[in-house]
């Protein structure tokens, strides 16, 4: 298998650590149009980078698509048009994706969009608990002082800080998925918003969202790039039944209902963590998703999540003026 890796920030030197730790059999080569990026991954990884992908030599089976938001689509196309499988981090916008999902199909290659925490497994054990003959009701408060997102570089250089992909927007693109998944499709939502912070942006930095799920669960989501304490904590609460869940896999508690007194859950996957990233970033679920893109391609496996589901997603998030 050959793969390229479009986009050598900090995302694609992750996907390149990975795919080396988990498949040293694959060739990687790199692909950043920043000489400086080019450079580092050469160094590091010992790998061949290339300024476009026009410039790439050798055949390409797969590309990891790990550039900003915005500049997704047209390479998408681009490497959808030249016959190789494309993984794409998350996208944030629904540019083309009509366009790609077809080429897609006339090219017969997979398109895999990124949903890293269906992968987690503690998101697993929590989506298993979430019983259907009950009804439930979660609080879930996500949040990080957008300037701390990346503290190597200033938020305006970063796509978070960008209107169209803004924080808060990611945030909820990441979470969304998976809580419709665990709690059920949304049937209606409503959100309040603001700016609290004096961060030189022009989006709103905070949003409390009330979320009706069609089977009757029901749920408040409060995202904001404000708290200076990087906080993602969940509650989830029905009859004899509460789970809650401080973003690690360490944190989960459930109540007993024969001791009545919470728990410790232990979960069987051990937990890896790179250092200098929070405790809240998660090697496995990284890894688990990386080894189900290759099992899509290679066993033509369908994806627990994909651009028509994303299309919903994005639109939902549109509605709430994220």
């Amino acid at each position: 298998m050959n793969i390229v890796v479009i986009g050598l920030g900090s995302m694609g030197k992750r996907r390149i650590r990975l795919i080396k730790e988990m498949y040293p059999e694959y060739a990687i080569c790199g692909v950043d149009g920043r000489e400086d990026r080019r450079e580092d991954a050469a160094k590091l990884f010992g790998i061949t980078c290339y300024s476009s992908t026009s410039n790439v030599e050798g055949a390409v089976n797969c590309a990891f698509i790990c550039t900003s938001p915005l500049s997704h689509a047209a390479i998408i196309t681009d490497c959808l048009g030249r016959g190789w499988h494309v993984f794409t981090e998350l996208n944030l916008v629904p540019d083309d994706y009509d366009k790609n999902i077809q080429l897609s199909k006339e090219k017969n290659c997979t398109l895999f969009l990124s949903s890293t925490f269906f992968y987690r497994e503690e998101l697993k054990y929590i989506s298993s608990r979430i019983t259907k003959d009950k009804k439930w009701n979660y609080i879930y408060h996500i949040g990080q002082y957008l300037p701390d997102w990346h503290p190597w570089e200033n938020y305006k250089d970063f796509f978070i800080g960008d209107k169209r992909t803004n924080g808060c927007r990611e945030i909820m693109a990441i979470e969304l998925p998976w809580l419709t998944g665990a709690f059920g499709e949304i049937s209606t939502v409503h959100s309040l918003s603001d700016k609290m912070t004096d961060l030189n942006i022009g989006f709103d930095d905070n949003y409390m969202i009330q979320i009706n799920h069609k089977n009757g669960n029901k749920g408040t989501l409060i995202v904001d790039v404000v708290s200076p304490i990087a906080v993602r904590k969940l509650e989830a609460y029905a009859e004899k039944a509460y789970i809650s869940w401080d973003g690690t896999p360490e944190s989960i508690n459930e109540f007993d209902p024969q001791t009545k007194e919470l728990k410790k859950v232990e979960l069987k996957e051990s937990t890896e963590h790179k250092e200098g990233y929070s405790a809240f970033i998660v090697e496995n679920a990284y890894k688990n998703e990386i080894k189900e893109f290759f099992d899509v391609v290679q066993k033509r496996k369908e994806p627990l999540y994909g651009f028509e589901q994303d299309k919903k997603t994005l639109s939902l998030i549109d509605s709430m003026g994220a």
